[in-house]
């Protein structure tokens, strides 16, 4: 038997131990602030990141015995995802004293967006195919609130760039959208979930014991995470530079690819492991958080560092930007519309972000593109529209009744 500590065998919670270690060494690196070795220091800190999205992913599975699985996914979204608020509220901070600034907060968002459909979706999607052979994913049917959520904020996402900005109206309308968003997940019931591993041992201990490992294990991931997916993305980017590639694409791709790793890891431990509703539940989550939040914080950050009520500003190429995401996610939520992605749909989805890179200058064309992609989506799953959105509706009205005719 191996050795234990207050009852518990600590042979048994080595894999615990183990992503706790990881994560210091990053931490403490963090503090040290050395020159050089980006590449090095990239490595460290993501080795810290993937520790803590473990910790993350099992806290997040016990979590659901005491909270809708939806709430759960939400607040792990939330949790996964800060490192792209720290990122982006720097930009707009900065972008109150030089404007060039205001084009990178908006690039390093709508980057996070669309990497977040274009890239993580299918990516899930993927390994539930590798993994079991099976070509779709299926959400549960309370994630009806996230699709209801998304379709709202993709209407005002399509709105905003009338403006050529980003205003306190705006951030507003967000915010009350992610509040709604929010209270919806609250009146959901908890149900017991099929845990195994780690969280499987946290969940059968004692409801005290259980709900302090639980949160003591959630607030190491977070501040493993705030701590250290920063600098990664600094760094990861130092790296980039020093290869000779682009800084603007740095901003928009590169930043958000290392600030999203977490969740990217998250998920995939979860599609992997077969908990593939879960991981797509997550991801949509995420979406919500990144489409809601996250575009409202930056009017709020850029007044409150320029001293006064402010927009903050879109050129030509930002607004381009923000059509071109709202046209994706118009076409993702189709998609999803039957909480169900398929195969064909994950792989459109990726082929249609992918061509962006080889055809990086049409980004009108693109949105023609995804709406076109939008309507021939919906003629072809208009025998499900009725009983789709029935669905949804019951799950936003009644969550709790909903959950007990499913």
């Amino acid at each position: 038997m191996g050795r234990s500590i207050g009852g518990i065998s600590l042979s048994k919670w080595l894999a615990v131990i183990i992503a706790v270690a990881v994560v210091v060494p990053g931490v403490i690196l963090r503090f040290l602030h050395l020159e050089g070795a980006a590449p090095l220091q990239a490595l460290i800190y993501g080795i810290a990141i993937v520790g803590a999205a473990f910790l993350l992913s099992w806290a997040a599975e016990v979590l659901q015995m005491d909270v809708s699985q939806g709430l759960a996914l939400a607040l792990l979204a939330l949790i996964a995802i800060l490192p792209e608020y720290v990122v982006d509220a720097t930009f707009a901070w900065l972008a109150a004293r030089e404007p060039s600034y205001a084009s990178y907060a908006v690039a390093n968002m709508t980057g996070a967006n669309r990497l977040l459909i274009g890239v993580a979706w299918p990516l899930v999607v993927l390994l539930v195919w590798l993994r079991s052979r099976r070509k779709s994913v299926s959400l549960e049917p309370s994630h009806g609130v996230e699709i209801i959520t998304l379709l709202v904020a993709t209407a005002i996402a399509f709105i905003i760039p009338l403006n050529s900005s980003i205003g306190l109206i705006d951030m507003a309308i967000l915010i009350a959208i992610f509040g709604v968003y929010m209270w919806q997940l609250t009146r959901m019931p908890a149900e017991h979930p099929e845990l195994v591993g780690p969280a499987a041992m946290i969940g059968s201990l004692p409801k005290a014991r259980r709900r302090l490992i639980t949160g003591v294990l959630g607030v190491i991931a977070a501040i493993g995470i705030l701590l250290v997916a920063e600098p990664f993305a600094h760094s990861l980017v130092e790296t980039g530079t020093l290869l000779g590639i682009d800084e603007f694409l740095l901003v928009q791709w590169l930043a958000p690819l290392a600030s999203e790793a977490p969740e990217f890891v998250v998920v995939s431990i979860f599609a992997w492991r077969g908990a593939a509703a879960a991981a797509l539940g997550a991801l949509v989550s995420s979406k919500v958080n990144q489409w809601t939040l996250l575009i409202a914080m930056l009017p709020l950050i850029y007044s409150v560092s320029a001293g006064r009520p402010d927009s903050l500003p879109l050129d030509h190429r930002q607004v381009e930007e923000i059509l071109l995401t709202a046209a994706q996610s118009l076409l993702a939520i189709i998609l999803l519309l039957d909480l169900r992605l398929s195969l064909v749909g994950a792989g459109a989805l990726f082929v249609l972000f992918a061509a962006q890179f080889a055809y990086p200058n049409i980004h009108m064309e693109m949105v023609f593109v995804y709406v076109l992609c939008s309507l021939v989506a919906l003629l072809v799953g208009r025998k499900h529209l009725t009983k789709a959105f029935s669905g949804l509706k019951t799950a936003v009205t009644d969550p709790k009744q909903f959950s007990e005719h499913t």
